[in-house]
């Protein structure tokens, strides 16, 4: 899990993920499977993309009442994804049952898949936070905050920008994990994102995984745009 290059699958059917993967044949990837598309072709892409021996990040981004995302978690745990998560603002006994549920879910001789809580979304801007969500303090207090919550309710990390990565790695440790979007090349456009950050900053900031989309998905070439980020993230040529 630690240094993974996650591909965020942002496609609305399983045709255009297959077509997108075809430069990639043969290479064993991260990939995640968003709402998106996971809505229009169900359980299903979990499996197929498994069988071709890639690790898979379902981000459902799970939200309810602990009953409700207990049992969600029980069903999500048999498909085998390698990652799932849940909003930490649910709150402690909803991520406790997260993890239960994953647990219980778990076939038999196998590991349940890592669960790790979203603190702060990396497209909320810190006037957004204050004036929508009423939280006055700054942002990285609310993701330093909701990473410490989530840590006490047993999760394995949290999903937070590259700006809070280094501080909840210095407060939690370096086994609690740090998943973080809004990864951009600095030539790229910042799009509806804007906590961002370049691969090289993630990786100076201890990052445990970034999760690329559409400087990758949506490029020209978007096996070259892979390796270019890869080569930013490791520091090693291809």
């Amino acid at each position: 899990m630690n240094n993974s290059l996650i591909i965020a699958l942002d496609f609305a059917s399983k045709r255009e993920v297959f077509q997108f993967l075809e430069p990639f044949e043969g290479q064993s990837l991260f990939l995640k499977v968003g709402m998106e598309l996971f809505y229009q072709e169900g359980p299903a892409i979990i499996s197929e993309l498994k069988e071709k021996d890639h690790q898979i990040f379902l981000d459902l981004k799970l939200h309810d009442i602990p009953n409700t995302v207990n049992k969600a978690m029980k069903g999500l745990a048999r498909l085998g994804a390698d990652l799932v998560n849940v909003h930490a603002a649910g709150g402690k006994d909803m991520m406790i049952a997260a993890l239960e549920g994953l647990s219980a879910g778990t076939p038999s001789g196998l590991a349940r898949p890592k669960c790790i809580a979203v603190t702060q979304l990396t497209s909320t801007s810190e006037t957004q936070m204050r004036t929508e969500q009423l939280i006055p303090v700054s942002i990285e207090e609310s993701v330093l905050h909701y990473a410490s919550v989530a840590q006490d309710a047993g999760m394995d990390g949290v999903v937070c920008s590259t700006w809070e990565a280094g501080k909840i790695r210095s407060n939690l440790g370096p086994s609690f994990l740090t998943v973080t979007p809004g990864i951009r090349l600095s030539t790229d456009e910042t799009q509806d994102q804007k906590r961002i950050a370049t691969p090289e900053t993630a990786k100076a900031s201890g990052v445990s995984a970034i999760v690329v989309g559409r400087p990758i998905t949506q490029a020209a070439d978007p096996l070259q745009s892979y390796f270019r980020v890869k080569q930013a993230w490791e520091g090693v040529l291809r």
